[in-house]
């Protein structure tokens, strides 16, 4: 397959005013990999309670300028904190295991996963100025009811570990795992290296390659030194896209 059919697709995920400082640090670390502002953002409309972004007019304008150089903005959740109750083994291990407390869209019924994401869509798209271009679940992870509330609320797309897709249609547009990296402990750090490090071989046949960063990754300088090898090996070998690409 020919590089030009060859696609990378890279996104810093997490962004609202609570992690201004990384988000601001990451922006300009992948513009620089990438030749521009050829990512995507995954923004939080009030990251835990805790950072709303409707009353954070400072960082709704540098969100602006991103999405007018050309940034992609996703909505990525509500509050990216799971506060539900799981019913069922399978749950219960991917809201433990997977994630710390944050896959928020695991076990929501349909009506309040559909109030969230167009509360969150409305906060978003005011603060841009324009359409948001999906959604992304916290820690990618989604139940029964928000697969349903994706397609009810006519999302153009939705992304998870393993596969990109329309959720109007179900349609998948992208196959494979994501790249990313893991700075809560020490372990995790360990297996985030080592998979990013096989990860330009194993994922060299796919035609879409996804790199996601959080703002932890900040703190980690190993996982810097990672960030950057990853992409710009991707970077050289692929053409640099956007989701949007996907959706045409």
């Amino acid at each position: 397959m020919p590089a030009s059919d060859r696609l990378l697709l890279t996104s810093i995920h997490d962004v609202g005013p609570k992690f201004e400082g990384a988000v601001d640090a990451l922006a300009d670390r992948l513009a620089g990999l990438l030749g521009g502002p050829r990512f995507a953002m995954l923004v939080v409309p009030d990251h835990w309670d805790e950072a709303p972004l409707a009353r954070s007019p400072g960082f709704a304008r540098k969100l602006r300028g991103w999405s007018e150089a050309g940034v992609e903005m996703f909505l990525h959740g509500w509050c990216h904190r799971d506060d539900q109750v799981h019913a069922g083994q399978v749950a219960r291990f991917r809201a433990r295991q997977m994630t710390a407390g944050e896959g928020e869209f695991l076990g929501l019924a349909r009506a309040e996963a559909a109030r969230r994401m167009r509360d969150g869509r409305a906060v978003v798209e005011d603060a841009i100025g324009g359409p948001v271009a999906g959604f992304i679940a916290p820690a990618w992870l989604y139940g029964d009811g928000a697969r349903t509330a994706l397609a009810d609320e006519k999302f153009a797309l939705a992304e998870d570990h393993l596969r990109v897709w329309r959720p109007a249609s179900g349609r998948i547009v992208a196959h494979g795992p994501v790249v990313t990296w893991a700075s809560r402990s020490r372990a995790r750090i360990a297996s985030s290296l080592a998979f990013a490090a096989v990860a330009p071989v194993v994922l060299a046949p796919l035609a879409v390659v996804r790199v996601a960063v959080h703002p932890g990754d900040t703190n980690v300088p190993a996982l810097l030194g990672s960030i950057d090898a990853t992409v710009a090996h991707f970077a050289r070998r692929r053409r640099v896209a956007r989701y949007g690409d996907l959706a045409a």
